[in-house]
């Protein structure tokens, strides 16, 4: 089983948060993303989670 995603985009108003990120995790993998603050780390995780509805892009669980 996986989880992927292709294209997510995050914008609050005019501001874009997430802009293109694509990720794949295989199961039993353990996944972490470096950044700075304010990159958009927590966003695209809550995304592909479902706490956060994204503006565009595709989530898939296979």
């Amino acid at each position: 089983m996986r989880l992927y995603t292709q294209n997510l985009v995050k914008k609050y108003r005019s501001r874009t948060v997430v802009k293109g990120a694509s990720v794949e995790v295989s199961q039993g993998e353990i996944v972490g993303l470096l950044g700075p603050n304010g990159a958009g780390k927590t966003t695209t995780f809550y995304m592909m989670v479902g706490l956060v509805t994204p503006n565009a892009g595709s989530i898939f669980l296979d």
